[in-house]
């Protein structure tokens, strides 16, 4: 049975997740959310790695055969950590979000993250290697609460909004990255303050890059097991809604 394996800080990676039941490549995802330790996006890199270690020692008790590494933060500080530990294939949204980015080398870019995303620069880096050097960094660590209490439109919404990116020309950005797993979940806020861009979704990059380098196919009915560390209930209850349970 091919299994994979796909954690975030929160239910943010439900994201990922559902576009992973839709491509149907793997005949079971195993999702654990970090719910009691969520975000990880404010805290410092040892910590970040440890967590994560942990929870590749869970997910590795349902012999998983892939892991989708769905929390940017993680992404940004733990992937080599994780790497030497699986024994199986890690991949993380920052590389796939950035191969993904299909854009010519002039277009400016709006890179949003948690505050550890941004700091730790791996976007960034990925980036400019890729050839692009119009970047716009902003740490968006309020969107991750709001996400995860389910207020994805209206009035604070869009007050979030003016606060991070009110001193920029939302008309003149060619592409915003979603750079925490959270974020596609508020697509219609991001479509609304920036009209003429073009999304870069975590969930939809994972899954051409697990197409494009690893092979994999379009030919199971994905069946997903939801696990959290503090209060399951909550995201299983989200998880119908969302992925339409």
């Amino acid at each position: 049975m091919m299994k994979c394996g796909v954690f975030d800080s929160g239910i943010g990676g439900l994201s990922v997740a559902s576009e992973l039941l839709k491509a149907g490549l793997f005949e079971e995802i195993i999702y654990f959310g970090d719910t009691a330790r969520v975000p990880y996006g404010n805290k410092n890199e040892s910590t970040i790695i440890r967590y994560s270690l942990e929870v590749l020692e869970f997910l590795k008790n349902f012999d998983i055969d892939f892991l989708v590494v769905a929390c940017n933060s993680a992404s940004s500080v733990a992937i080599e950590d994780l790497r030497k530990e699986a024994g199986f294939p890690v991949v993380g949204v920052i590389e796939a979000g950035v191969k993904a980015l299909n854009a010519q080398k002039e277009s400016k870019i709006l890179l949003t993250g948690t505050k550890r995303t941004i700091l730790s620069g791996k976007y960034q880096y990925m980036l400019k290697n890729a050839g692009f050097n119009n970047i716009i960094p902003i740490a968006t660590p309020l969107f991750v609460p709001l996400v995860e209490e389910g207020i994805l439109e209206g009035k604070i919404v869009d007050e979030v909004f003016e606060l991070y990116f009110g001193a920029i020309d939302k008309n003149d950005i060619d592409y915003v990255i979603l750079g925490c797993t959270h974020y596609p979940f508020l697509e219609k806020s991001f479509q609304k303050h920036f009209p003429n861009a073009k999304l870069i979704h975590s969930g939809q990059a994972i899954v051409e890059l697990l197409k494009n380098e690893y092979c994999l196919k379009e030919k199971y009915d994905t069946k997903i097991k939801l696990f959290a560390s503090d209060n399951p209930e909550e995201l299983r209850s989200k998880a119908k809604g969302w992925l339409k349970l």
